[in-house]
């Protein structure tokens, strides 16, 4: 919250940007982690992934990204929404991983370069099968995602 209105201008809803984006091995555009460290709903654990986000539906119950948020985040990364390039606003931590539609879990996701804003789509599925299924924690596929998705094995 501190951030969001620290861009604030008086006059106005005018954001400074804050934030820059990082860089994989591979190309593919990162998050700030300063900016955007991701944030876990900590009402969801692993003993109640089954009744929360393993549940089908469970995203649409949550998800709550206001117009307004969406504007701040991109002013944080200096970013304009350009249809088939940049952006969509994404959840570090997907709301399939317990993510929050907190601004410290939001960030403007490219598509281009690739990988890109689909691909990251993919492997917070598969991350979220993972889950699910018991073969990985909820924890350690949280900390897969927010660090470096690009690195994360499907196979």
């Amino acid at each position: 919250m501190m951030r969001f209105l620290f861009g604030m201008a008086f006059a106005g809803l005018v954001f400074a940007q804050t934030a820059h984006y990082g860089h994989a091995a591979n190309g593919a555009l990162l998050p700030d982690h300063k900016v955007t460290p991701g944030k876990a709903d900590p009402h969801v654990t692993q003993a109640n992934i089954q009744q929360t986000i393993c549940k089908p539906g469970y995203t649409a119950t949550v998800r709550d990204v206001t117009e307004a948020t969406k504007k701040a985040v991109y002013a944080e990364y200096g970013a304009n929404e350009k249809s088939g390039v940049c952006c969509e606003v994404d959840h570090l931590l997907s709301l399939e991983l317990a993510g929050t539609n907190d601004i410290a879990n939001l960030w403007p996701e490219p598509y281009l370069p690739k990988p890109g804003a689909r691909d990251k789509d993919q492997i917070e599925d598969f991350l979220h099968r993972q889950v699910c299924s018991g073969k990985m924690t909820l924890r350690e596929a949280q900390r897969e995602i927010s660090t470096d998705w690009t690195k994360v094995k499907t196979q």
